[in-house]
């Protein structure tokens, strides 16, 4: 039997570790991976609450609760939600978010125009949508599409189901392919409408979706984690030993370190976070490690883990004076990139969680001072050496008035002495302040007071950002300046509640979709008439003079290799699978990488195919009620031209 001592010494190591465990996901439980700004074109603006102004939006920044978003003229941007989840507004569209937790997220648009393409939504999850005549609450994947502007259009597409509360009314369904109208801001009144045909925004997002799925990096990351497909563009994966899969960035700057060129932005709940200027700078500087291998920067997303871990910033920080570095002459930041392993000292969260080792995400081996780290082995934090601070140039500093406040290139410090440098544990020595909210970011445009004032409907009260400047005084301008009337959340399931009535604003019948093409049309296509030929249901082989050569010995690449004309042999007509049984596997192999070329080409067209006979739509009189599938009918505009105005559903009124 083991002894009392060593049997409560057992027992106290187990219950540390549980706590780390259990303190870093009581620290995160109601709260998920932030989403970030993916892409923005155009006039496209930032604020987060506190900040004095608007500023230009910066990519690869974590949206926090009270993040808002203005889309200018021109303007277009996408928020990602995970890996399969994808939110986007065009131009003149104010967005904000309001709350969010790990089963929860809820957006206020005063206006504008903003799509959520939902291709995952975990069960129990939720996405709220606040407009000034209704709320609207999708639990379901499909395509959405809100247009606000005075009245609200709200369209659902692939499957998409829904729940809407109009103001001062009852909870009623919204099933797939329908594009309900509110009308009213006290009494909202709601109609129902077949789905019209997709647009030219719709198509884009259609497009840029199918674009951003199939990533190739994804065989490599957690599921969920956003920004796969950057690395496919911006980068190459390699295999390395006693790492695994690491991926190399094409191009860096000379002498580029991890979190060198980018700017550190106060976040409400995370605090301190990096953000990077590089266009694949997401996933590398919130999961995984960077190593330095053969005089190159590598991340190491280490083993896949079944739930991905976010974190502000993967780096040790260290207080950085005149002793050990050059240009500067006060107090100052130092940082480093976390290498292999290695554990992450925190600097938010709980008082239990802050400033404890920890490897949250991280499924490789647990790595401190060069050795593996096991649930019993005893940590000394007060020394703890980190490998890529050996690394040239790879620690980086700036003062303490800078950091937080602007670029990191603006004002840097060289570390001399790394030896020296004295690991900060836990909260910084850096107080935030208004401007770190925004990172130093230019000025932006700022959205009309109009937009800004409009109430919206809503089912909960918008969760308040903590920022530790804030005195009690001015807490009440927050609350005045998100006032909004709030609706009972229904407590029926979607398919229970009652349906918005037909709308009697209606136009044309929408027209009945071609039939889904089959994949004879498909490769006829796109396949020359070399390739495949389709005779009396068997394939014959390419002639073999219209096929590339291959390069042997004897020929040189390039050159023209020319064989004396054969005389053409009759050949029986063979059933496709003796075809298949004796055909030699080169010629096979060969048609597939010709039909391949032509699919990296440019497409021909093919041309829908027509309904059948019996089933084509025919203008009949005699069937009984009245056409379904009307869409809602809006005037159209057009200029000084007299060429048609692409307008918003929700700025387009129906004839009088």
């Amino acid at each position: 039997m083991l002894p009392l001592s060593r049997i409560t010494a057992t027992f106290s190591i187990l219950f540390f570790m549980y706590s780390l465990t259990v303190f870093a996901q009581e620290d995160g439980k109601d709260l998920g991976s932030p989403m970030r700004l993916s892409y923005a074109e155009g006039d496209v603006s930032f604020w987060r609450y506190g900040a004095k102004d608007w500023v230009e939006a910066q990519l690869n920044t974590p949206i926090a609760v009270g993040d808002s978003l203005y889309v200018g003229k021109d303007g277009d941007l996408e928020l990602e939600m995970g890996s399969r989840a994808f939110v986007r507004a065009d131009d003149d569209t104010q967005l904000t978010l309001v709350n969010q937790t790990s089963d929860f997220t809820q957006f206020k648009i005063t206006s504008g125009r903003v799509t959520f393409d939902l291709r995952t939504l975990p069960i129990g999850n939720s996405v709220e949508l606040d407009t000034p005549n209704a709320v609207f609450t999708i639990d379901r994947v499909g395509y959405y599409r809100v247009d606000v502007d005075g009245d609200v259009h709200f369209i659902t597409r692939r499957g998409g189901h829904a729940t809407m509360v109009p103001a001062g009314g009852q909870a009623m369904s919204i099933h797939p392919s329908e594009e309900i109208v509110v009308q009213g801001t006290v009494v909202a009144q709601a109609e129902t409408y077949v789905a019209p045909e997709i647009d030219s925004w719709d198509r884009w997002n259609y497009d840029r979706t199918e674009g951003l799925l199939d990533s190739v990096s994804e065989r490599y990351l957690p599921y969920g984690v956003a920004g796969a497909s950057d690395l496919d563009h911006y980068g190459n994966w390699r295999v390395a030993p006693d790492y695994g899969p690491i991926w190399v960035p094409d191009t860096v700057p000379p002498g580029w370190a991890p979190y060198s060129t980018g700017s550190w932005s106060w976040d409400p709940y995370y605090q301190w976070t990096w953000i990077d200027d590089a266009p694949w700078g997401w996933a590398p500087f919130h999961y995984g490690r960077w190593v330095y291998l053969g005089g190159y920067w590598a991340w190491a997303p280490g083993p896949v883990m079944r739930h991905p871990v976010y974190a502000p910033a993967l780096v040790a920080f260290f207080d950085v004076g005149p002793n050990v570095s050059m240009g500067i002459s006060s107090a100052g930041m130092g940082w480093v990139a976390l290498s292999w392993g290695e554990p992450l000292m925190p600097w938010w969260g709980q008082p239990n969680f802050i400033g404890r080792p920890w490897w949250g995400g991280w499924g490789g081996p647990r790595v401190l001072n060069n050795k593996v780290v096991h649930n019993t082995t005893r940590v000394d934090v007060n020394h703890i050496t980190y490998n890529n601070t050996h690394v040239h140039n790879a620690v980086i500093a700036t003062t303490h008035e800078h950091f937080g406040n602007g670029h990191v290139h603006d004002a840097p410090v060289h570390v001399t002495q790394t030896q020296e440098l004295k690991h900060v544990r836990g909260a910084l020595p850096v107080k935030p302040g208004p401007a770190s909210l925004v990172a130093g970011a230019r000025n932006g445009t700022r959205p009309p007071d109009s937009m800004l004032s409009r109430r919206v409907i809503a089912t909960r009260q918008p969760r308040e950002p903590n920022l530790p400047w804030r005195t009690e005084a001015s807490k009440p301008e927050f609350k005045a300046a998100q006032e909004r009337r709030f609706v009972l959340v229904p407590k029926q399931t979607t398919n229970e509640l009652p349906r918005p009535d037909f709308g009697a604003q209606t136009g044309a019948e929408r027209p009945r979709s071609a039939l889904p093409p089959r994949f004879g049309e498909r490769r006829r296509a796109v396949a020359p008439d070399s390739v495949i030929q389709e005779n009396a249901g068997r394939i014959v082989s390419p002639i073999r003079s219209q096929i590339e050569p291959r390069v042997g010995p004897d020929v040189q690449p390039g050159a023209s290799r020319t064989a004396p004309p054969q005389p053409a042999t009759p050949q029986p007509a063979t059933p496709q699978r003796m075809m298949r049984e004796t055909a030699p596997q080169g010629v096979f192999q060969e048609r597939e990488r010709m039909i391949q070329e032509s699919r990296r080409s440019s497409p021909v067209p093919v041309a829908p195919r027509a309904a059948p006979a019996e089933t084509r739509q025919q203008q009949r009189t005699d069937l009984p009620g009245k056409p379904a599938n009307r869409v809602f009918r809006i005037k159209e505009k057009v200029d000084d031209k007299g060429e048609k105005i692409e307008q918003r559903r929700s700025q387009q009124r129906p004839d009088n």
